[in-house]
Formats: C-alpha cells, sequence, structure tokens
C-alpha cells in the first residue's frame, strides 16, 4: 500500500450472495453511492483522530458493504477490519431487551408486573408512593422512575472499575426513586441492568449463559459475547482510546469488564456480527412466525412505546425510535471508556447501517446517519426493475480520486454522481448537501453545474506525460490528486 493511504484498509466483503443480491451489488448507481461512502468516512476518520472504525451496510439478509479505516491499535499497527471486535456499550441493551420479550411471551412475566414481584431483593426507596410501582416495561422504556446509574462512579478514570452483582445489590438500600414511575424519560443503566437480573431470576441461569444459548448461539453470533474477550487483548480485540486532549492526542484507556453492570452496557461484538442481527430481524418480520421472538413482539418492540411531551423523545421496547425526513428508525447507540457505536435499522426498507469506533468522543450516530442518506436512494433505485441504469462512463475512470485541497479545508474527492461525476469538499458533515456536480463539455474539461441547473466555473484537469490525471484545476488554482 502507498503511504497516503495505509490508514484505510479496504476490505473486500466476500460473502456468496443470492443472485438477485449480487445484481443489486453489481448496480452502478449503488457502486458509485458506496464509493462515496468510503472516501467520506475515511477522511471524517481521519481528520477526526479516530484511531480506528469499521463499518458496515446490510440490506435484507446480505452484507452489501463493509470495511476497516486506520487502526485497532495505533502502537501495534493492527488495521481494523469487519472482524475487528468493540465494545458496543449500550447496544447489549437490545440483547437484554430481546430476552425479556423472549421471557414474556413465554408466560414467564408481565411487563407490567412490578420490580417487587420479579426481584425480591428490590430494595431502592420510593419517594412517590402515590404514584403507580416501578415496571419492567418502564425499564425497558426509560420511563421507570429509577436513577441513571447504580450507585458506583464506574465513569470515572483513570481506571472505570465497574461494580459486581453483590454490590450493586447491597447499595440499592441506599438509592432512591428519581421521579414517579410513568411520569418522565431518565436513561437508566441502572433499570437495564435489574433488567438482566430479572432473566437470570426467572431462566434459572446465570445471565450471560442465558443470553448466549438464546440468542448468540441460535443467530450464530460468534463474536458477539456478554464481556470483553480478554483473550484477544491486543489482537482482534480494539484497544479503546481516549477523546482527544487540549493537546491534540489521543490516549489508550485501560482494559475494563462491566462486570454487574454487562445487561446494561457489557457486550462486544464486531459491525458483522451485528449486520447478521439486524438481518434476523428483517427477515422476521417479512416471515412472521417465531425465531428467538415472535415477530409481532419484534413489531412490539420497535413500536413507540414512550413519548416524551415534547413529543421528540421516543422509545420503544430497549429500542431507540425516531423520525427523519418522514420515516421511521429504530436502533441504539453504545457509549463506553474508549468505543463508540451505533446501529441503525429502517426496517421498512430493509436497510442496516452499523459503525463501531475505538475512541470516546466520536458522534458515532452521525456517521451511520449519515451513511444511510448515501446509500438508501441507491439501494431503491438499484431494486427498481424500471430504473436500468447504463455502466458507469469508463472515461470518467481516470479522474475518480481525492485531491489535495490545503489550506481550504483539506481534500476534494471525485466520485461518480448519476450520468456524470462530482466534487465534494472532505472532510463534511454533509456529503450530499455539499456535493457539485460537473459536466464534460470537452475531453479533459467540465463545468461546475449550479443548484439551478445552469453551468458555472470550468474544472480542467491535467495529465502528466505517462497520460494520467495528475492534478485539476478549479478557479485558477490547482490542487494536485493524491489517490
Amino acid at each position: 500500500m502507498k503511504k497516503v493511504i495505509v490508514g484505510l484498509l479496504i476490505f473486500c466483503v466476500v460473502l456468496a450472495l443470492p443472485a438477485s443480491t449480487q445484481s443489486l451489488a453489481d448496480n452502478p448507481r449503488l457502486q458509485s453511492a458506496l464509493k462515496l461512502l468510503e472516501l467520506w468516512a475515511d477522511a471524517q476518520r481521519a481528520y477526526g483522530q479516530i484511531p480506528g472504525a469499521s463499518m458496515a451496510v446490510v440490506y435484507d439478509q446480505t452484507l452489501l458493504w463493509g470495511r476497516g479505516f486506520g487502526y485497532s491499535d495505533l502502537q501495534k499497527k493492527i488495521p481494523s477490519t469487519l472482524k475487528t471486535i468493540y465494545s458496543i456499550c449500550s447496544i447489549s441493551k437490545l440483547f437484554t431487551s430481546v430476552a425479556v420479550l423472549r421471557l414474556r411471551d413465554q408466560g414467564k412475566l408481565r411487563l407490567d408486573d412490578p420490580l417487587e414481584k420479579l426481584l425480591p431483593w428490590f430494595s431502592v426507596k420510593k419517594l412517590f408512593p402515590g404514584f403507580g410501582p416501578t415496571t419492567l416495561k418502564g425499564i425497558l422504556t426509560h420511563s421507570s422512575g429509577l436513577p441513571r446509574e447504580p450507585d458506583f462512579p464506574y465513569w470515572t478514570g483513570p481506571d472505570f472499575v465497574f461494580p459486581t452483582h453483590e454490590q450493586i445489590v447491597d447499595r440499592l438500600k441506599s438509592q432512591e426513586t428519581l421521579y414517579p414511575a410513568d411520569l418522565h424519560y431518565q436513561y437508566s443503566n441502572l433499570g437495564m441492568t435489574l433488567a438482566g437480573e430479572i432473566i437470570a431470576q426467572l431462566s434459572g441461569q446465570a445471565y450471560a449463559d442465558y443470553v448466549s444459548e438464546n440468542i448468540l448461539r441460535p443467530l450464530k453470533l460468534a463474536d458477539t459475547q456478554p464481556r470483553m474477550p480478554d483473550e484477544h487483548r491486543g489482537g482482534r480485540l480494539a484497544t479503546g482510546y481516549s477523546a482527544i486532549t487540549r493537546e491534540g492526542i489521543r490516549n489508550p484507556l485501560p482494559f475494563f469488564q462491566a462486570n454487574g453492570i454487562t445487561p446494561a452496557a457489557g457486550f462486544s461484538s464486531t459491525v458483522e456480527d451485528l449486520g447478521r442481527f439486524a438481518s434476523w430481524q428483517f427477515r422476521l418480520l417479512e416471515k412472521g412466525g417465531t425465531e428467538i421472538l415472535d415477530a409481532n413482539t419484534l413489531r412490539e418492540m420497535h413500536r413507540v412505546q414512550w413519548l416524551e411531551p415534547d413529543w421528540h423523545t421516543a422509545y420503544g421496547l430497549g429500542f431507540a425510535v425516531w423520525q427523519k425526513d418522514e420515516k421511521t428508525f429504530v436502533g441504539h447507540e453504545g457509549s463506553c471508556p474508549g468505543y463508540r457505536s451505533s446501529l441503525l435499522l429502517q426496517p421498512k426498507e430493509k436497510i442496516a447501517v452499523i459503525f463501531a469506533a475505538n475512541a470516546s468522543g466520536v458522534d458515532a450516530g452521525k456517521f451511520t446517519e449519515i451513511a444511510y442518506a448515501i446509500v438508501a436512494p441507491a439501494i431503491a433505485e438499484a431494486r427498481d426493475p424500471e430504473k436500468a441504469q447504463k455502466p458507469l462512463d469508463p472515461s470518467l475512470q481516470p479522474y475518480i480520486g481525492i485531491y489535495d485541497n490545503q489550506p481550504w479545508g483539506g481534500e476534494t474527492a471525485i466520485v461518480y454522481y448519476g450520468d456524470e461525476i462530482a466534487a465534494v469538499d472532505l472532510p463534511t458533515n454533509d456529503p450530499l448537501g455539499e456535493i457539485q456536480k460537473l459536466k464534460r463539455i470537452s475531453e479533459n474539461t467540465f463545468r461546475r453545474v449550479r443548484k439551478d441547473g445552469d453551468l458555472g466555473e470550468e474544472v480542467i484537469f491535467e495529465l502528466g506525460n505517462d497520460g494520467k490525471v495528475t492534478r485539476l484545476k478549479w478557479h485558477s488554482n490547482y490542487q494536485v490528486k493524491i489517490r
């Protein structure tokens, strides 16, 4: 690899695809969208000084695209890949929620059961006795009235020591409800930790054993575990790094286990495995019946079960639920010391995007939302039999790439866009909003297409003696092609 791309591992997906999906993956519109996504994500990682990251895009039962960027360990220069393992922190709550609903489907509990009925040792002091009880549904919707955390400073460095089951149970006696039940949204790791305790109480198994035997193994999520795999430290398990300091550096953070907080924040996984988790949901919703859960139960989990009076904060059963551009999304984000992750699903379109990074202070949700915005329209067009598309014009290929755009912003990416090419400055938080179409007017000369369709200034690509593009000229200034 050339030095200029040492931070980007191009990890090709080599899954065997069904014929229908194979033609989808070969669609030129989708190919160009995925290339834009790749260039954008790589630049965001590099300019954001994120040590390493992995991303994947799933359509229905197929991993359409996936890449690793940067390094899972900076000192050892271990490249990030689809198989890099990360802490997924609060995405763990989805597995806990699935386990709870599975027990509900089996008649072993009711969502409106008071916690005192399910956990005889539940001893949080109620400050609002005139209101209803703390229920399991309140826990899954984060409206239980419980405080956010068990009474331990495990989010405090430098060691991030998480409490054990015994410590959590003992300290409950000194904790109090924060709000009346079913009055306010309050995200609660304590609540989801107690949900894990209920799973253990009713199943007669340790929480980790129950989830592994009844969810992870049946779904063939071999790289997903209710722990951080110590045996993979320094290898497949990414090393976690801090947020960027005032000095502009990221420091490695200590290894941790979530211990008693595991049901809320202790899982590890890969973007590839989380893609399989998304595919299971699409499959169950389409086919119906039962696979781990009843299909109607999963629909129930995806529906809004709690809505704040501001009409903005919404939650399903374990799943965050939100709307954007009149579409409903479900999923969850994760944030633990040294790691950030995001799982976004659009169930109606059967599209999922997964992102994981080994650093704090990273907006993981922004990565998945922008990736979806780039890819979803292309998938829709590729699936439309009435929108047969011509192959990408091979004569435009020499212009595709990255051009140095210092000091104005970093880089300019030239990508396929429709029947022509387009430019987008990197890094950017709005690649689609800032993309500039270019229309060819002669062999190596293009003009910028304005928003109103008129043509603007010329963009001229210059070639070297070997016939390869060396730089572009825009507004009388030059940008050298760097890859």
